[in-house]
C-alpha cells in the first residue's frame, strides 16, 4: 500500500459541512485491492486481538461488533484503515468518531477520511494506521502502545491549554467563530471589525501597563500598598551582600522569590535561618535577576479570580503531598499518587503529576525525611512549599465561603491594577473572615491566571469561569462577533462577481476585504498578489480588524484541499457549474463537481441566503439540500422556476423589458436598464448580465437600497486595471483585441456568443490546452474554438502541468479538425509572441481573442500597443 497524499481539512468541506476537522488520505492499495479481509488468513482474529476496542465500532451494521462482522464477511483495506485511525486516537484519549472511505474511480485508490483533534496527531495517525494494517496483513507483531503514546504526545504538544481551550469552547457555544492564530494560545474570536483576541487569559481589552505592573512584583506591591490593600512587607534585592541587612529589616520567617517569576518557580517560603535564606536566594536568582525578600505570612494559600472587575471564583490551594500508610516509602507513595487517573503530564488532566526533581528532594529533606523513609500512617509529607497546580498541588473550591468584605477588596484590587482578567494570590487564615482583620495579605497579582483549579477543582464543584470572559468580550448575548460574509463559487464568473459585489458595498462607505483568483484586497488595496481563492486567503480577510464586510471567492481546489476558510457565511452565490478540472482530486463527473461547489451554499446560516442560478440545472438543484433561504436569478423573466419561487414569496432577480429587476413576492423593484450598466457591454455580454443579477441580489440581501445598487453598478468598470483577465477589450486601429481567461468550454462559449454580436470581418482566436485537463476536455475546447473563430493560433502555457507541447498541440488540432471547418491554424508556443503576431498581422477590421494565462505579461503588451496608437482605448 502507498499513501499518495494527506490533506488536512479545517472548515466546511466536500465530505462534511458540519465536521470541519478531517484528515483526507489518498491511499493506493496496490495489490491489496485484490484481497478483501475475508481472503487474508487470520486477519479477523489478529485485528480483534490487537485492537479489541474496535468491537464498539458499529459501522454500517448499526450494532456492537458491527465492524468486526464486516471484517469477517470481507471489506476493503481502506475501510479497515479508517477504523484503525479512529480507534488509536480514541485509545490516546482524543474525542473523534467520524469516518468514511470512498473509491476515487481509479483502480485501488481510495479517499480514507477521518476526524482529528490536532493536525500533527492526525497526520501521524493516518500513517500509523497504514503501518498497523500492513503488520496485520503480514501477521507480524506490532507495538500499538507506542503509536498511541506518540499520538497522545503530539496532541498534548499542539492543543490549547486548559484555560484558553475553555474560553474557546464557551465562545463556540455562543456560535462565535474561533480562529487559532499561532501554535500557542493566541486565539481570535469573531471576524473582521467585530473580533476580540486572547493570549492564554490575557484579553485584547487588557492594558499593557497593567500586564507590565503585574509582572513586576515590586510595582504590584507598591500600587496595592499605596491604596491601602494589605501586602507583605518586603524589599527587592539583586546582590548577595544585601540579603543579611534585608532580612534584619523584615525579620524571620521570610519568603524569598524571583522578582518576575511565575508558576511558583524559585519560591521558598517560611525560611527561619540565614543558611536557608542563602540557598533560597540562589534558587530565586535562577529565574530572575531581581529577588524579593518578604515577610512570611502564616496561613493558607488561596487563588481568587476576578473577571471584568467582578469576583468569580476562589480556590484554596495545597502543595503537592503524600500521606503515609505506615508501610510504603515516600518514593513509593509518590509513584502511587502519580498513577491517580486524575493526574497527568503538564495540563492534560485535572491534576499534574508530582515531579521527582531537586526541589522535591530538598523539600522532603527539610522535613527530616529522605525518599526511602516510611512515614507513619496518616503523616502528611509535602513535596513543595508552594501550592501551584503546575507542580502537583491540589485545589478546593471555596467560592461560596468568601466574605462580602473580601469580595469588595478583591474587586477593588483588580480595578486598581487595571486587569480585566485578574488572579490574586492570597495568604490568609481563612477567606470567610475579612483579611484586613485576620492578618491576610495579597502576595501576588497574575495577569494571565490559570483557570484549571476553578474548572476542575480537586474538591468541590466546578465553576465555568470561561463564561464571564466571553460575556465580557461580547456583552450583548446576541453578538456573535460576526461581520457579513459573502461567499462566491461556481465554474465561471466568480472573480467578476466577487469584484462587483465588493465594489458595490465599498461605494456605501464600508471597508470591504475580498479575495479573488488574482489577489487579496483590503479596502481596495492589493495586499497579496496571486491566486487567493482558497481558505488561507479568506482567513487573512477575516483576521483583519478593519474589515466591515468580507466578500470571498471560493474555488474548488481550496475546498478539496482544506475546506472553507470560515465556519458559516451570510450569503452564498453559485454562478454556474460546467465541466472543468474534471479528473482531478477524485472529481471525475460534473455531478461530483456540483457537490464540491454546493459546500458553499450549505455553509449559509439558517437565516441567510443562497443565491442560485435558476437557468443552471445543477445549481438550481442545490436548493433541495439547503437549510437556508433561497434567492434565484435568471435571464428569463418568464422562467417557471422564477415565477413559482416568487409566487411563494421568494426573492429573485431577472431581466424584464431590458431592465435589471429584483422581485420579492409580488413587489418588483427596477434597478437600471441593462444596456446602461458598463459591465453588460451595452447588453451584449450575457455572462456578465448573469454576474450583475447575482451581484444585485447579494447587495440587496446585504441591506443595500436600490439607489445604492444602481450607483454601484453604474460606477463599476470592467477594465484591465480593475478586473484583469476578465473581458478586457482593447480597441486598436483596424482591430479589436479581447483578453479573457476563458480556459474551459463554458467560458469560451460565453465569449464566443459575445463576439458574434460585434460584427467583425474576421475572428482570430489564440488558444491553449491546459495540461491537467482530460483529453476529451481539451479536444472539446478546441472544437468549440473552431466554431467561433476563422483563424486559430495555438500557443502554450508556461506551466504545461505534466504534458508536452507536442501532445497538447495534437489534442487541440484534433478538436479543430473535428469541427469540419476550413480553419487557418498557426502554432506559436510563446504566449506573448502569439499575441504579437496576431496584433501585427490582422488589421482589417478584425477581432482578436486571446485566452490568457500570464495575464500580467499580456496586459503589459497590450498597454504598450495602446501607447503606440493614441486612438487606442480600453472599453472593458
Amino acid at each position: 500500500m502507498r499513501i499518495e497524499k494527506i490533506n488536512v481539512i479545517k472548515g466546511p468541506n466536500y465530505w462534511s459541512v458540519s465536521r470541519h476537522q478531517l484528515i483526507v488520505m489518498l491511499l493506493n492499495l496496490e495489490e491489496i485491492e485484490e484481497c478483501p479481509t475475508n481472503k487474508i488468513p487470520g486477519f479477523s482474529q489478529r485485528i480483534q486481538q490487537l485492537l479489541p476496542g474496535l468491537v464498539e465500532h458499529h459501522c454500517s451494521e448499526g450494532e456492537r461488533g458491527g465492524f468486526f462482522k464486516r471484517v469477517e464477511e470481507g471489506t476493503w483495506m481502506g475501510h479497515v484503515i479508517e477504523h484503525i485511525a479512529l480507534e488509536i486516537q480514541s485509545m490516546a484519549g482524543l474525542n473523534t468518531g467520524f469516518g468514511r472511505t470512498r473509491g476515487t474511480g481509479e483502480y485501488g485508490q481510495y479517499h480514507v477520511v477521518f476526524s482529528y483533534e490536532t493536525e500533527q496527531a492526525g497526520i501521524y495517525t493516518a500513517m500509523a494506521a497504514v503501518r498497523i494494517a500492513e503488520a496485520l496483513i503480514a501477521g507480524e507483531d506490532y507495538n500499538i502502545n507506542a503509536d498511541v503514546e506518540k499520538v497522545k504526545d503530539l496532541w498534548e504538544g499542539e492543543k490549547l491549554g486548559p484555560s484558553t481551550d475553555a474560553i474557546a469552547k464557551e465562545a463556540k457555544k455562543r456560535n462565535i467563530p474561533v480562529l487559532r492564530l499561532n501554535d500557542g494560545s493566541y486565539v481570535q474570536f469573531g471576524y473582521g471589525k467585530k473580533q476580540k483576541r486572547i493570549e492564554a487569559t490575557i484579553s485584547s481589552n487588557t492594558g499593557s501597563i497593567a500586564v507590565e505592573n503585574a509582572g513586576c512584583k515590586k510595582a504590584t506591591k507598591q500600587i496595592l500598598s499605596d491604596n491601602y490593600i494589605p501586602v507583605p512587607t518586603g524589599y527587592k534585592i539583586s546582590q548577595m551582600e544585601e540579603l543579611q541587612h534585608t532580612i534584619a529589616e523584615v525579620g524571620f520567617p521570610v519568603t524569598i522569590k524571583p522578582h518576575d517569576g511565575n508558576h511558583g518557580n524559585g519560591v521558598t517560603t517560611n525560611i527561619d535561618s540565614y543558611p536557608a535564606a542563602v540557598a533560597a536566594f540562589h534558587l530565586a536568582k535562577q529565574f530572575s535577576n531581581g529577588v524579593l525578600v518578604e515577610q512570611h505570612i502564616a496561613g493558607f494559600d488561596y487563588r481568587v479570580l476576578v473577571i471584568d472587575y467582578k469576583f468569580v471564583a476562589a480556590a484554596k490551594r495545597s502543595p503537592a503531598c503524600v500521606t503515609g500508610d505506615g508501610h510504603s516509602s515516600i518514593l513509593d507513595l509518590i509513584k502511587k499518587e502519580n498513577k491517580n487517573p486524575l493526574r497527568g503530564d503538564g495540563h492534560q488532566n485535572i491534576l499534574t503529576k508530582i515531579e521527582l526533581d531537586e526541589i522535591t528532594h530538598t523539600t522532603i529533606t527539610e522535613q527530616g525525611y529522605c525518599m526511602e523513609d516510611v512515614p507513619e500512617k496518616d503523616q502528611v509529607v509535602y513535596m513543595r512549599r508552594t501550592a501551584n497546580l503546575s507542580t502537583g498541588g491540589t485545589a478546593k473550591n471555596v467560592t461560596d465561603t468568601v466574605h462580602p468584605d473580601n469580595i469588595k477588596l478583591f474587586e477593588r484590587a483588580a480595578r486598581i491594577m487595571g486587569l480585566d482578567i485578574c488572579g490574586l494570590d492570597i495568604i490568609a487564615p481563612d477567606l470567610s473572615r475579612p483579611i484586613k482583620s485576620s492578618g491576610g495579605v495579597i502576595i501576588e497579582v497574575n495577569a494571565a491566571p490559570g483557570f484549571r483549579m476553578h474548572l476542575c477543582p480537586s474538591h468541590g464543584k466546578a465553576i465555568n469561569v470561561a463564561k464571564p470572559v466571553v460575556d465580557m468580550l461580547f456583552p450583548d448575548p446576541s453578538d456573535q462577533g460576526r461581520i457579513p460574509v459573502i461567499a462566491i463559487t461556481g465554474t465561471n464568473g466568480k472573480t467578476t462577481t466577487t469584484r462587483l459585489i465588493a465594489s458595490i458595498i465599498r461605494n456605501t462607505g464600508k471597508t470591504v476585504g475580498y479575495t479573488t483568483s488574482d489577489g487579496i484586497y483590503i479596502a481596495d488595496e492589493l495586499i497579496k498578489k496571486g491566486d487567493c481563492s482558497g481558505p488561507y486567503s479568506a482567513q487573512v480577510v477575516l483576521k483583519d480588524p478593519t474589515v466591515d464586510v468580507a466578500v470571498l471567492e471560493c474555488a474548488r481546489g481550496g475546498i478539496l484541499r482544506s475546506g472553507l476558510g470560515f465556519d458559516k457565511c451570510d450569503i452564498a452565490v453559485v454562478t454556474n457549474v460546467s465541466e472543468d478540472h474534471l479528473g482531478l482530486g477524485g472529481i471525475d463527473t460534473i455531478e461530483k463537481l456540483a457537490r464540491v461547489k454546493s459546500v458553499v451554499p450549505e455553509s449559509v446560516k439558517p437565516e441567510g441566503y443562497a443565491i442560485l442560478n435558476a437557468d443552471d440545472n445543477l445549481v438550481y438543484g442545490m436548493k433541495n439540500d439547503l437549510k437556508c433561504n433561497i434567492a434565484l436569478f435568471s435571464l428569463n423573466d418568464y422562467s417557471d422556476r422564477i415565477q413559482q419561487h416568487c409566487r411563494q414569496g421568494g426573492i429573485a432577480a431577472y431581466v424584464d423589458q431590458q431592465y435589471l429587476v429584483i422581485q420579492r413576492g409580488s413587489n418588483i423593484l427596477r434597478i437600471e436598464k441593462v444596456e446602461n450598466i458598463p459591465l453588460s457591454f451595452k447588453g451584449k455580454a450575457k455572462f456578465n448580465i448573469y454576474n450583475l443579477l447575482a451581484g444585485a441580489l447579494a447587495g440587496y440581501l446585504n441591506g443595500l437600497t436600490i439607489d445604492q445598487l444602481r450607483s454601484g453598478m453604474l460606477s463599476f468598470q470592467n477594465g484591465a486595471d480593475s478586473t484583469p483577465g476578465r473581458m478586457n477589450v482593447f480597441n486598436l486601429p483596424g482591430r479589436q483585441v479581447i483578453v479573457d481567461y476563458a480556459h474551459n468550454s463554458h467560458g469560451l462559449k460565453a465569449v464566443g456568443e459575445f463576439i458574434n454580436t460585434l460584427g467583425k470581418k474576421r475572428k482570430i482566436g489564440i488558444i491553449a490546452g491546459v495540461g491537467d485537463r482530460r483529453d476529451e476536455d481539451i479536444i472539446s475546447y478546441a472544437r468549440l474554438a473552431a466554431v467561433y473563430f476563422d483563424i486559430i493560433i495555438i500557443r502554450h502555457d508556461e506551466d504545461l502541468r505534466g504534458r508536452t507541447t507536442e501532445i497538447l498541440s495534437a489534442l487541440l488540432r484534433k478538436g479543430i479538425e473535428s469541427a469540419k471547418r476550413n480553419i487557418e491554424v498557426h502554432e506559436i508556443a510563446s504566449e506573448t509572441k502569439a499575441l504579437q503576431f496576431a496584433v501585427d498581422s490582422y488589421t482589417g477590421d478584425d477581432l482578436i481573442f486571446h485566452a490568457a494565462d500570464n495575464i500580467e505579461k499580456v496586459l503589459e503588451l497590450m498597454k504598450a500597443y495602446r501607447g503606440q496608437n493614441k486612438k487606442a482605448y480600453v472599453t472593458g
